[in-house]
């Protein structure tokens, strides 16, 4: 039976608490990823699926609930073991690329890797691999203003996969794209997820991407139901 790699029980996040601006955002929403699984994650722009990333992956905490990564019960952790569990276990793609502007694709991809203390050589031969693994091998020293935009979108899923993370959280990683475009990268991205048996939550508007996952879960109301 394969494990759990994340866990949300009965999260809740209101902004502002206890003021008159108070907003409830998530109620209750809970979840479990095993390893090697792809969920879809539908629900109407403002619905919170951003929230539900973010704390997912570390990058927020939640008002009340449990988050679980890989196991371990996250609410007792300092800034630093947080960060390295985010760092080691969690790659992240958004619909925008995030690129830094001044520097190749190989040194984008190399980037995580250096900050989680891999040496320059292997760092950059690493990205080179993650880049000739989406199609990228004759891009490796163009800057992002110097691809389109798939291939700057799968520029961020190699460097999303550098640290050999457990998780992928994607936030509509297509939805700037063209519809041939979209289909092209999401095509890639849910190659490498599968191949590298990740458990992966993926945030998309597009009915057909989610199709393609294992389950499809839907926020409303602040709570996840599946279907």
């Amino acid at each position: 039976m394969s494990s759990e790699v994340l866990g949300l029980e009965a999260v809740g996040k209101v902004y502002n608490p206890g003021t008159p601006a108070a907003v409830a955002v998530l109620d209750g929403a809970s979840l479990s990823l095993a390893e090697g699984e792809v969920v879809a994650l539908v629900a109407p722009s403002g619905a919170g699926k951003s929230t539900l990333l973010h704390i997912a992956g570390l990058l927020d905490t939640p008002t009340r609930g449990a988050v679980r990564l890989m196991g371990q019960a996250v609410a007792g952790l300092g800034d630093g073991a947080r960060t390295r569990l985010r760092r080691d276990a969690v790659g992240f793609v958004y619909q925008f690329h995030h690129l830094l502007p001044e520097f190749s694709a190989v040194e984008n991809v190399a980037m995580p890797q250096r900050a989680a203390g891999a040496g320059r050589a292997e760092a950059a031969g690493r990205a080179r691999e993650l880049l000739e693994s989406v199609g990228l091998g004759h891009r490796l020293d163009h800057r992002p203003a110097e691809l389109s935009g798939g291939e700057q979108q799968r520029v961020a899923v190699a460097r999303a996969l550098a640290n050999g993370p457990r998780l992928l959280l994607a936030d509509e990683p297509t939805g700037n794209l063209d519809p041939e475009t979209s289909a092209r990268v999401f095509a890639i991205l849910l190659d490498r997820v599968r191949g590298a048996g990740l458990a992966a939550l993926i945030a998309t508007h597009n009915p057909e991407l989610a199709a393609r996952m294992d389950r499809v879960l839907r926020l409303k109301a602040g709570a996840l139901a599946e279907g």
